[in-house]
Formats: C-alpha cells, sequence, structure tokens
C-alpha cells in the first residue's frame, strides 16, 4: 500500500530568520534514504522539475519529510504558497520516486563524506572568519548518519558564549547551508586546556572577577538581594523581563558555600544565559564565571521525563494546566534549580512526543504567571522540532490546541 495519502497534510512554516524561505512540512518522509538540494529542474527528479516550473522558485532542498524551497526577490509567498503545495502533492501521488531513482545512490558513508565537505567548506568560509577575530575557531570533526561532531578550540574552548556561538550562529548557519545535518554535537573539553573559563575544582575563582557595588548585591533580613538594574543586563534582559522570569519561575537563583574559604557561591539561571558572583567572608562581592553546569547522565534525565510523564498522565483534567513549581513539589522536589530539572525534563518529553507524532504532554504544563503558558522555551523547542504555531497560529492558540490534544489523547 502506497503512503502517499500521509504526504497529503502539507504544513507550510515561515522562517523567522529568512523571510525568502519557507518550510513545506510532510506526514512522513519525501522519499526515504534521500537528501538532495536542486539549484534548477532536473528531468531525473519529478519534483524538482514540477517545483521549478513555478515561476518564483529559486531553490530547493529535501530532508526527511521537509521541503525547504526559496523564493526568487520580488515575489511573494502568498502567491506561491498554494501552488508549490499543489505541485507537492502532484507529484506524491505518481508513481514516479519524486526524487528520482536511487538504486545508484551512494551509500550512507558518502552522504556523511559530503556532508563533512560541505560542513568544512562553510566553516572556513562563513564561520571561522568570524570567529578568529575573538582569538576562536570551530572544526568539524566526523560526521555519522548526518550527525556533525564539532570542535572548538582557542578562545572558543571553555568561553562562557560558547553555547551561544554554537547553537545562535554556526548550527544556524550549517541547517541553512547543508540540508542533509540532523543534528550538531560539540563534543569540545570546555574544561580543561590553558584557560578554561569554567571550573571544577573548589576554592576561589580564577582571575577575572569584578567588584560588585555594595548596594547592588547585599543581605536584607537574611535574604540575598540582588539589584534588578544591576543584573538585568548580565543575563541579556530588560528589567521587566527579569523581574517576568523570576515571576514565572524560568530565572532561578542557586546558593552554594565553600567550606575552605568561607565564600557563598551565587548562581542566577536564565534559559539563555548564566551569571554568578561570590560573597567572601568581608561581605564585599566580586562578580566571577559561573560554574558549568554537570550534566546530568542520559538515564538520569530519562528516569525524570518519565516520572514528569506519568504525572501529568495521572492528573484529572480539572488540576491542568499545572505550574513548573507544583509539579516540583508533587515530586517531592525541594532543592534549588528543581524548577529548571522539570523543565528540562518537560523538554525530553517534547522530543520524545516529536519523534512519535504524539501531541506534547508538555502542553499541560505552564510558568507561574498571568499568561497561564508554558515558558518561552516551549514555544522555541516546538519551533525547532517543526512542530510550533502553524503560520497565522498565535503563541496562545498553539498552546491550548496542543493541550486539547494532548488531554484527547488520553
Amino acid at each position: 500500500m502506497s503512503d502517499t495519502g500521509l504526504h497529503r497534510r502539507i504544513r507550510a512554516q515561515a522562517s523567522p530568520r529568512d523571510p525568502s524561505t519557507m518550510r513545506f512540512i510532510l506526514g512522513a518522509p519525501v522519499q526515504a534514504g534521500r537528501t538532495v538540494s536542486f539549484d534548477g529542474p532536473d528531468d531525473e527528479a519529478p519534483l524538482a522539475k514540477a517545483l521549478f516550473a513555478i515561476d518564483g522558485v529559486r531553490k530547493v532542498q529535501v530532508t526527511g519529510e521537509t521541503i525547504l524551497v526559496t523564493r526568487a526577490q520580488g515575489h511573494d509567498w502568498q502567491a506561491l504558497k498554494a501552488q508549490i503545495a499543489a505541485a507537492i502533492r502532484r507529484v506524491l501521488d505518481s508513481a514516479d520516486p519524486p526524487l528520482g531513482d536511487t538504486s545508484d545512490a551512494a551509500p550512507q558513508g558518502d552522504d556523511d563524506a559530503a556532508i563533512l565537505a560541505a560542513v568544512t567548506v562553510v566553516l572556513d568560509r562563513q564561520a571561522n572568519p568570524a570567529i578568529a577575530r575573538h582569538g576562536g575557531h570551530v572544526s568539524a570533526e566526523r560526521v555519522e548518519n548526518g550527525v556533525v561532531y564539532l570542535r572548538m578550540s582557542g578562545g572558543c574552548q571553555g568561553c562562557a558564549a560558547s553555547s551561544m556561538t554554537l547553537r545562535n550562529g554556526v548550527e544556524t548557519m550549517l541547517r541553512a547551508a547543508v540540508p542533509g545535518v540532523r543534528e550538531i554535537v560539540d563534543v569540545t573539553d570546555h574544561g580543561s586546556g590553558t584557560t578554561p573559563y569554567y571550573r571544577d575544582a573548589p576554592g576561589r575563582s580564577p582571575a577575572f572577577a569584578r567588584p560588585i557595588p555594595a548596594a547592588s548585591l547585599r543581605w536584607e533580613g537574611g535574604q540575598l538581594a540582588i539589584d534588578p538594574a544591576y543584573l538585568a543586563p548580565r543575563l541579556g534582559l530588560e528589567r521587566e523581563q527579569l523581574l517576568d522570569g523570576f515571576s514565572r519561575g524560568d530565572i532561578v537563583t542557586e546558593h552554594s558555600e565553600d567550606a575552605t574559604v568561607g565564600n557563598i557561591r551565587v548562581t542566577v539561571r536564565s534559559p539563555q544565559r548564566t551569571w554568578a558572583a561570590e560573597i567572601l567572608p568581608d561581605g564585599s562581592a566580586q562578580e566571577v564565571p559561573p560554574p558549568r553546569e554537570q550534566a546530568a547522565s542520559e538515564d538520569a534525565r530519562t528516569a525524570l521525563a518519565d516520572q514528569v510523564r506519568q504525572h501529568l498522565e495521572a492528573l484529572p483534567a480539572g488540576r491542568l494546566p499545572v505550574t513548573y513549581g507544583q509539579i516540583a513539589r508533587d515530586l517531592g522536589m525541594s532543592m534549588p534549580g528543581s524548577i529548571r530539572e522539570v523543565t528540562n525534563a518537560l523538554e525530553v518529553t517534547m522530543r520524545e512526543d516529536a519523534e512519535t507524532g504524539r501531541p506534547f504532554i508538555a502542553a499541560r504544563a505552564v510558568s507561574r504567571g498571568s499568561g497561564i503558558l508554558p515558558g518561552r522555551g516551549f514555544f522555541e523547542l516546538a519551533r525547532s522540532l517543526e512542530r510550533g504555531p502553524r503560520p497565522a497560529e498565535t503563541d496562545q492558540a498553539f498552546f491550548q490546541r496542543e493541550l486539547q490534544e494532548s488531554l484527547r489523547s488520553g
């Protein structure tokens, strides 16, 4: 039996970073085992031939169930979307392989070699010239089944901004230029090297410490107070965003004491950035590099995700949606950072649900606040999994749709 019925539902998703591109997402791979890019019509590939017959189509990339179309300048998506969707359906309903005969196609090993070569070119020509200005370098170590393993060196090794550089810069660049990339993994040991930014050993933080004005970080009635006007820009936020993040539980504060020297470490974590300070025995404080998060084992992350999933499935509809903080309390999690662990576990469930085509059970959980919505990370991850809001659908409507579908699925 043909699986073309699975292809009939086509979802168009605009690119927030590049208005000239749009994803057309199907319910099944266009052609199993085939990843390809076209800059023009190809008589051997019916899909490419049909799409380039549409005036305004400039480039086509196909990866799995996603067809990425780039339009020519001067053309409008409102006029192109329906034509492109109709052409895709017409080709997929035919008997011909949409991307051409693959009987002579190169094995996966050759595909990986081609991806590695393409990634290396992008890094050398686009990414590394900019990264070199900060004394860093990124190289592609290997590719296995479409997974690209990158290694950062020089000023990037151990740099506090390395994760942002990788995710917001290099990864976006590679995914746009090399359609065969399935996943990007950073294999750098950020804790080693001659001047690693992070540290694991106890004792004083490395030099880099900056004094903090006494009025900006102080004890009041046994509680630590941090001036929002001082902290917000260090987390890349406006003052109102910082206060809202604390209110919603998206930003958390952790305290720990180093008994060897009597310092108190204060760490503030937002979804995008971490800031840290040390309060010295004399009461003065200094800004220091944030500690490297010790990643939980894969088994531990999976176990907590399973626990959170079972808890959400067991809750009666009248208690849903439930806040992240309430989930942590229900599961007996009271240590600092518990809400962050819960949100990480919810992200694991989202990836699992995306792989199996289930509604996001994470939609049953929300941040604390008047909006009664999940945190921003829920929507960002949904979009990265190509399961985000439909065109013209608001975040609120998307959340309500996912929540209702989750409840109907049991």
